[in-house]
């Protein structure tokens, strides 16, 4: 498994391997993309409430606005933008298996004693690209797929 460097991402996306809707090329890092904050949802308001004004000690789940797509030969791996770390944001991420395409949704905890605003439109996490040293022989829509093509913050889906 190899990571990726901006100039790999670059050719990755030339050749389809990777999708990134909308791509501003100024979110491309020396080793990943920055991915930004579409949609802010506070789970245990009531209904469905969304929020940019998070509360201290309060759980919310953000979406991106972009929309990525991996081939067979590529993962990701997420990392919060350590400015959030910094700010009191705790936050747990995980692996984009391969085959993958929609957008991102996280789970985080505002761990401050301050209220925390979250801009839609400000990068939030970051996004590392690994290629597989083999193509998956099963993808991630063909293995489960539960979360294939979501759009904006799904909480849960059986």
């Amino acid at each position: 498994m190899g990571l990726l460097s901006d100039s790999d991402i670059l050719q990755y996306l030339a050749k389809g391997e990777i999708e990134i809707e909308p791509f501003d090329q100024t979110h491309l890092t020396p080793n990943g993309y920055d991915v930004s904050i579409d949609e802010v949802v506070i789970p245990a308001a009531k209904g469905r409430s969304q929020e940019n004004h998070i509360p201290p000690a309060t759980r919310f789940a953000v979406s991106t606005r972009e929309t990525i797509r991996l081939g067979r030969h590529v993962a990701g791996q997420i990392w919060l933008r350590t400015t959030w770390a910094r700010r009191g944001v705790v936050a747990s991420f995980g692996m984009i298996d391969a085959g993958f395409s929609g957008t991102l949704t996280f789970g985080a905890f505002n761990g401050s004693s301050d209220a925390l605003e979250l801009p839609i439109g400000d990068r939030f996490a970051q996004v590392v690209f690994v290629t597989l040293d083999s193509p998956a022989s099963e993808t991630y829509e063909r293995l489960s797929g539960t979360y294939q093509g979501q759009k904006g913050v799904t909480l849960e889906r059986p």
